[in-house]
């Protein structure tokens, strides 16, 4: 599966369409991606047998198939052009995995994400931009979005690795991969209470701010401020290090609900589990402008 942009500017090529305005599925033509980044891709988003795997704009359907065959994934892919799809189809078939992935025609913004635990896609920055907000609204956090030389704009990827492609029909002989991991909501006030370095129960607050997986933490401890550090979202997961008068510690805990769960590491000594209350909800801000954080302090 790869999409490449070249109906609207048949002279400025690729980067020059990206730059020339916004762009719609149907602005998009077909060229088979190199089975060496195929096989980044699913390496790189851990792709296994568990997965149910979507591919948007998904070609002749190697990505798909190529999972399908190598790992059991199972998925569908959406694709706008009728004869790729049957192309897709057919190569299904013949490679024995029909049982294990579909392929559909349609619009890629019309179709609903929720089964998928792995998206790929190979989109230009206008469509990718688009389809943004439709992943955070339809996909579970923890959740994996692989793109091919685009990315999504002012969110960044989890990682991103680059693949020599010594016949890429455009461009440098390279490609990026980028990964991101749908990062859940925390945001909001959260409390619990820890026992302190001198006997007792200390009383933590912390005020989350969070823009895609990056939180930013005010936490307060007993009318003190802590400083806190390494703060990062990764799926259900939230981490962050403070050093206040217990020392360096380091909370890690798993979202449920209005619930986190986990331990805290010390360098005074063994971990503890610990666990939090959200008292007042925020809101994540995904950057599509009409989402903003909501303030959580007083």
């Amino acid at each position: 599966m790869i999409l490449q942009a070249g109906l609207r500017a048949t002279a400025c090529g690729l980067l020059a369409l990206v730059l020339c305005g916004p762009a719609s599925a149907s602005d998009v033509h077909y060229v088979p991606t190199s089975m060496n980044v195929v096989d980044a891709i699913l390496e790189l988003g851990g792709v296994g047998p568990g997965d149910f795997l979507v591919d948007l704009g998904s070609g002749d359907g190697r990505i798909s198939i190529r999972a399908a065959k190598r790992f059991g994934t199972r998925g569908f892919g959406v694709e706008i052009e009728p004869h790729l799809v049957q192309a897709a189809r057919d190569e299904a078939r013949k490679q024995s995995v029909s049982d294990k992935v579909t392929f559909e025609t349609r619009d890629l913004f019309g179709t609903d994400l929720g089964r998928a635990s792995v998206i790929t896609a190979f989109l230009l920055p206008s469509l990718n931009l688009r389809l943004r907000p439709q992943l955070f609204e339809q996909l579970k956090p923890g959740s994996r979005i692989l793109t091919h030389d685009f990315d999504f704009g002012d969110w960044q990827p989890d990682r991103k690795i680059t693949v020599d492609v010594p016949d890429k029909p455009y461009g440098a002989p390279r490609s990026d991969i980028m990964l991101w991991v749908l990062p859940a909501d925390f945001s909001g006030v959260w409390q619990w209470t820890a026992p302190g370095p001198a006997g007792g129960d200390v009383r933590y607050e912390a005020r989350i701010e969070q823009r895609f997986q990056l939180p930013t933490l005010l936490l307060i401890s007993e009318g003190l401020r802590l400083a806190v550090s390494e703060a990062r979202v990764h799926g259900n997961t939230l981490s962050f290090a403070v050093n206040g008068p217990a020392g360096l510690q380091r909370f890690s805990a798993e979202l449920k609900g209005n619930t986190l769960s986990g331990q805290v590491l010390r360098s005074d000594g063994p971990g503890v589990n610990w666990m939090a209350t959200r008292i007042k909800a925020g809101k994540m801000d995904i950057g599509t402008g009409g989402i903003k954080p909501v303030a959580v302090g007083n």
